[in-house]
């Protein structure tokens, strides 16, 4: 139930700064409009026809202040947003003169495919590798892992992106430079489809998971030793209990809990990825549609990326709490829906 006020409280505040912060979408308009010269056309609506002149008159703001919906109170447009909301209705682009969900639906396939191989890249192999290196602790592999690890953290991504594009896009030309798909996708294969996809995506992906996998890695790893030290499992091996037992049949699991703690979380990476990223390979994907949106003060579209961001987010922690209840048998949920 904390999500309804939590959502209102959110969507409040930004909507709010998207009305009083200076350069809107009506003041960029009228600088367009007065660039326009004797042409006088407003590029942003096809309903006003040329106006002869480099300056409007007060009739002519007023009417554009209603068709971007600035004529009316804050609050009192909130309401009317939040109520066209209900009926799913996130409103029609400033920019692109196109209603905001066609936009973020465009935006979303390519986010979706790259949050979800992020998410599966860094759990599939940032847990096996905090095992092996738990177990293996200051031996050879865990001293080099360690050097290898927090070499690619101490690296920004968008870094480790420019210097993956600089080798081997631009310098051995092994990958694409830029895009999601080659230019005659349509025309290729299903399986080759699969493939362009796959080898456009290896140069992304490997900047995306640069940055969580010396967190998640570590974050593994301690919790593993924190475990294997503990009281129980010490206990249980000095009873006769195999070494590799104590580790995948009691340590293990405890070892997920803060695992499973920022799994839901993570849900919104998912969709939003990262802008720089997006830039740098020229990937259209859902980060890069909130950065433009932000510069072009395309109010509309930043509101629906706030809703689609804000509510996956604290979905994500819905899920977090369910996750630590399966993997924690300390915590169950009670008759009532409590958490205990």
């Amino acid at each position: 139930m904390l999500i309804i006020p939590t959502f209102l409280g959110v969507t409040i505040l930004v909507f709010l700064l998207t009305r009083i912060v200076p350069g809107g979408p009506l003041e960029r308009w009228l600088q367009e409009t007065a660039l326009a010269g004797t042409e006088g056309l407003a590029t942003q609506s096809s309903d006003y026809a040329s106006q002869g002149g480099s300056t409007l008159s007060d009739e002519q703001i007023q009417e554009m202040a209603e068709y971007f919906g600035f004529d009316k109170n804050p609050l009192h447009s909130y309401v009317l947003w939040l109520g066209r909301l209900f009926v799913f209705d996130l409103g029609t682009s400033t920019k692109y003169n196109e209603p905001v969900w066609e936009i973020i639906r465009s935006r979303l396939p390519v986010s979706i495919f790259y949050g979800v191989a992020t998410l599966i890249l860094t759990y599939g192999v940032c847990i096996p590798l905090g095992i092996v290196k738990a177990i293996k602790h200051k031996t050879v592999f865990d001293n080099i892992s360690s050097i290898l690890v927090f070499t690619g953290y101490a690296i920004p991504s968008y870094v480790v992106a420019i210097a993956l594009l600089t080798a081997f896009a631009a310098g051995f030309e092994w990958f694409p430079l830029s895009g999601f798909v080659s230019s005659n996708f349509h025309s290729l294969s299903l399986f080759d489809k699969v493939l362009d996809i796959l080898h456009h995506a290896v140069l992304p992906l490997i900047a995306y998971v640069a940055g969580s996998f010396a967190f998640m890695t570590m974050l593994m790893k301690n919790s593993l030793m924190d475990n294997l030290a503990a009281d129980y499992v010490r206990t249980a091996v000095a009873k006769g209990l195999h070494f590799r037992s104590a580790v995948f049949n009691h340590a293990l699991r405890n070892s997920l809990i803060p695992i499973a703690t920022s799994f839901g979380n993570n849900l919104s990476l998912i969709i939003t990825g990262s802008f720089l990223i997006e830039m740098i390979f020229n990937i259209n994907g859902f980060g890069l549609l909130g950065f433009d949106s932000l510069v072009d003060r395309d109010y509309p579209v930043v509101m629906g990326i706030v809703v689609i961001s804000s509510l996956l987010f604290m979905i994500g922690n819905i899920l977090s709490d369910i996750c630590v209840a399966i993997v924690d048998p300390r915590v169950k949920f009670g008759a009532d829906g409590s958490n205990q």
